[in-house]
């Protein structure tokens, strides 16, 4: 009889296990949060930062199969721990750029440095002054541009992140399969379910670091913080973007160490593994051949080769998978939009900063997915669910979060009046494109560089893009607040108190948009939870509308599906959308376009929740079919869930939840 494990050998491992689950939901949350304080920094579109983003999975599909086939055969403990040195590395390697861009320059006119003063530059109108005065000289921003040389070290960004996407490939499914070979009978579940825990704090703790750090001034402990004049609020505002990417890879190198000490083999032999057909005929041909000479090898891989090839056949013409493998795409990729730009939405309907919505994401909505999990998973041992029922409880997933987007359209708050974008410059008319507003005789013959982007707020309600543009004479110094007075352009609009004058940032929204913006993440929260009840159904359905030799190559090429069409494409085109709403670009100091600073955002709304409506109406369509086609398949058949397939179905559900990143739950991602 061979020796049981050590219990102890056990433990540690689950320890360490649960420790890379932490440093990698860090690692992908933070990738998350920043992206709209990495699109700021390095002043790229939306539809870049996305690409960025799902770097992560192009990393991953690049060693998926390798780590497939060959992880079980080789040393899984130091296979994971390569793994989290190289997710530590990648995500060390995404902080970089920040310690060799210099400082970040906010404003055109400012070239940050510790030592000076911040606020002494601001553009005010300089009437019968030469234009060149008010305007940045050609050879300071030459000279700017050549210092900042880092405007394409985002690609610092991407191959790390593409590095993190290759060192977290292995950790899930080698992690789930030694659990599985070498744990107690019947404590697999338990353990997994552990380490799934730990998973879900990593991620509440992700979203409270995140917050922290966005409330950080990216240049923190490099320049004078009472000369920073911007908010959190302020659309220019980056935050400590750099540091939680240090914070995880640090935690994602400690946690590799001890990986590399735990045995091959905790003193168990492996039990036999529930696997494809393909990998049973590998397995038998290596016992009958040890030693097995060219000829016999290539008879062999030729052999496997076909083995794969009609195995992958059969389930593609699988009518029920096709259409499995379809509406969980458009249903998925609604949500991997959703965790993507929920800051900037936000930000851009609601006014609120990245650091109270990271907050409230972490302490609201994540603990709502946990339960919705949880109970979805309960549901479904409780009730016994048929196919249908498993399904239908889908179809009410997908219907939920599609009516959540249509309620969405209610709560689109109306652009912010800015003179020269929604407005005439006088503030008395509204205009019919944000392109190219003539300037009005209050702000005409102020000479203003109509690029510059200092906003401030009118006590007319109307944000103006500088004080310069609003007309304003003079200024109340340099320390916050920062007052601007004889502010023509606002004498114009007719108020009634004669006070003309402005201050530094835009005008806050209105108690209307304030109280849409509580309505608005209350529908959240339930979406979260209600939605995760139903997703629970599909991780269990992925695995029973195949034949059971077939199960693992669904679940993989299910996954690479998800993968390369949801998690690649849809930050990409859903960024490319964004950037169509954008009413004022930022010109970096090459003088080319950077980041948008301001969209509007009643069509940045309407063109967001309408393409997820767009995704989310062919889900219920396929549901409707795909509910038809089982039951005329499997009328009068015992389709419920048998009790020896409950171990099969966990693991097949923690493979399907946590096997990439952007199924990790998130706020708006229901």
């Amino acid at each position: 009889m061979p020796a049981s494990p050590s219990p102890s050998t056990m433990i540690i491992f689950l320890t360490l296990l649960s420790f890379s689950y932490v440093a990698k939901a860090l690692a992908g949350i933070f990738m998350k949060i920043s992206s709209t304080q990495i699109e700021r920094r390095f002043e790229i579109s939306s539809s870049l930062a996305g690409l960025i983003d799902g770097s992560f999975e192009i990393g991953n599909l690049f060693v998926i199969v390798f780590v497939s086939y060959f992880g079980s055969k080789l040393h899984r403990p130091k296979l994971i721990g390569i793994g989290c040195l190289l997710m530590g590395t990648g995500s060390i390697l995404m902080a970089l750029p920040h310690f060799f861009m210099g400082y970040y320059r906010y404003s055109k006119e400012i070239n940050i440095d510790p030592s000076e003063n911040s606020t002494s530059n601001l553009p005010n109108c300089l009437i019968n002054q030469m234009l060149s005065l008010n305007r940045t000289p050609p050879e300071i921003i030459e000279r700017g541009c050549v210092k900042k040389s880092g405007s394409h070290m985002w690609i610092y960004v991407f191959m790390g992140n593409m590095l993190r996407g290759i060192g977290e490939t292995p950790i899930v499914p080698l992690g789930i399969s030694y659990i599985d070979d070498f744990a107690k009978e019947g404590h697999s579940s338990l353990y997994l379910g552990t380490v799934n825990a730990m998973g879900m704090t990593g991620l509440v703790f992700a979203f409270m670091l995140g917050s922290l750090f966005a409330k950080m001034y990216v240049d923190i402990g490099y320049v004078d913080l009472s000369t920073i004049r911007i908010t959190p609020k302020d659309s220019r505002w980056v935050g400590a973007w750099w540091l939680g990417f240090l914070v995880s890879g640090i935690v994602s190198i400690i946690s590799s160490i001890p990986f590399f000490f735990l045995p091959l083999n905790p003193n168990k032999p492996q039990k036999e593994r529930k696997v494809s057909l393909f990998l049973h005929v590998l397995k038998t041909n290596d016992k009958r051949n040890q030693i097995v000479n060219l000829t016999n090898q290539r008879k062999y891989i030729t052999k496997n080769v076909t083995g794969f090839f009609q195995s992958l056949k059969s389930i593609l013409t699988n009518p029920l998978y096709v259409i499995f493998v379809i509406f969980t795409l458009l249903h998925m990729s609604s949500y991997i939009a959703s965790i993507t730009y929920i800051i900037k939405m936000v930000e851009q309907q609601y006014g609120w900063s990245a650091s109270k919505t990271n907050f409230l994401l972490g302490i609201l909505a994540l603990p709502a997915v946990a339960i919705g999990m949880f109970s979805g998973g309960y549901i479904i041992k409780k009730f016994k669910l048929s196919l249908v029922g498993l399904a239908k409880l889908a179809f009410c997933s997908a219907t939920v979060h599609l009516l959540s987007q249509v309620l969405h359209f209610f709560l689109i708050c109306e652009s912010k009046s800015v003179a020269g974008l929604t407005l005439t410059y006088d503030g008395n008319s509204p205009v019919r494109s944000h392109v190219d507003v003539p300037l009005s005789y209050c702000n005409s013959e102020c000479n203003c560089d109509e690029s510059q982007w200092e906003p401030v707020c009118g006590n007319n309600g109307i944000t103006y893009l500088s004080p310069c543009l609003a007309g304003c004479k003079s200024s109340s110094g340099n320390k916050e607040p920062i007052v601007f007075y004889n502010c023509s352009c606002v004498e114009v609009t007719g108020i009634q108190n004669k006070n003309y004058s402005a201050h530094l940032g835009e005008c806050p929204r209105d108690d209307a948009c304030t109280r849409k913006s509580y309505v608005y993440f209350v529908i959240q929260v339930l979406d979260a939870f209600l939605c995760a009840i139903g997703l629970t159904s599909y991780s269990v359905l992925v695995i029973r509308i195949v034949q059971p030799e077939l199960k693992a190559l669904a679940i993989g090429f299910h996954s690479m599906i998800m993968r390369s069409l949801g998690g690649i494409l849809v930050p990409i085109y859903f960024g490319a959308l964004i950037d169509t709403t954008c009413m004022k670009w930022s010109t970096n100091s090459c003088g080319a376009r950077g980041a948008c600073r301001i969209y509007n955002s009643t069509y940045l709304g309407r063109a967001f929740f309408g393409l997820k409506v767009a995704l989310l109406f062919p889900v219920l369509v396929l549901l409707i079919v795909f509910i038809f086609v089982v039951k005329k398949k499997f009328h009068g058949k015992d389709t419920k869930v048998s009790e020896n397939e409950r171990q099969v179905m966990d693991e097949a559900n923690l493979e399907f939840l946590y096997d990439s990143e952007h199924f990790v739950p998130s706020a708006e991602e229901q």
